[in-house]
């Protein structure tokens, strides 16, 4: 793991000066997993956080009757389990290794120490947090509350704006994992995948889906539009 490659990647670090970069490699702590390893279950406390490094790690809630919801699949860059450690809480959902994953943890108690003695840190990277959560609080709205067909618009305008330089969306999940993130089936995942391809919206070649209308795409998730 190079932890300065990995943090040029984060979306909470990204554009911090070089030498808060190196104040957080100080105190970071490099983590490797197995898939299934447990990094926190809901409701403990909030004691660090962690940037994924290489692999994936799903975020998911765990309903009365058993049935996993998956809230986030998270890969290289992604921070995971942040705002209970800023907000002294306790982890609002679980988190667990899909398979050999390589982390940075970053304990609270190095934080805070890190914090009081670089407080223009402290204000850049909750600047950073703030923008994150406003982005989050929208999509987990649009997810919720909207059609099958509007959530899958929500989510690949939201993948794509990660990576604006291309129109292709590749997915980092399977299609079964898609649909419990969207709260859906398989199949219906698919019948409304094969939709917007008869309609010239997107195409679909495996994993990977090429977004052929934007501008529909973004007027099927606001809702503009319906297939």
């Amino acid at each position: 793991m190079d932890f300065m490659t990995t943090m040029g990647q984060s979306t909470l670090f990204r554009g911090l000066p070089e030498d808060e970069l190196r104040q957080l490699e100080r105190i970071s702590e490099p983590r490797e997993c197995d898939k299934g390893d447990v990094l926190f279950n809901e409701g403990a406390e909030g004691v660090g956080f962690y940037v994924v490094a290489g692999g994936q790690v799903k975020v998911y809630k765990m309903s009365f009757d058993g049935r996993e919801q998956i809230l986030h699949i998270l890969g290289p860059g992604d921070p995971l389990g942040e705002v209970p450690v800023f907000a002294g809480t306790t982890y609002p959902a679980n988190a667990q290794a899909m398979g050999k994953a390589s982390l940075y943890f970053f304990p609270r108690r190095k934080l805070i120490e890190l914090y009081r003695e670089s407080p223009s840190l402290a204000m850049n990277m909750l600047a950073v947090l703030s923008r994150r959560l406003r982005e989050f609080t929208v999509l987990i709205e649009n997810l919720s509350l909207k059609e099958i067909p509007q959530r899958l618009a929500t989510y690949l305008v939201h993948q794509q704006s990660l990576r604006p330089v291309s129109s292709r969306v590749k997915l980092s999940v399977t299609k079964g994992v898609l649909s419990n993130i969207l709260g859906t089936s398989q199949e219906t995942l698919s019948r409304v995948l094969g939709k917007m391809g008869q309609e010239g919206i997107v195409e679909v070649q495996g994993k990977e889906i090429s977004i052929l209308d934007m501008d529909r795409l973004r007027s099927l998730a606001d809702g503009e539009i319906r297939l």
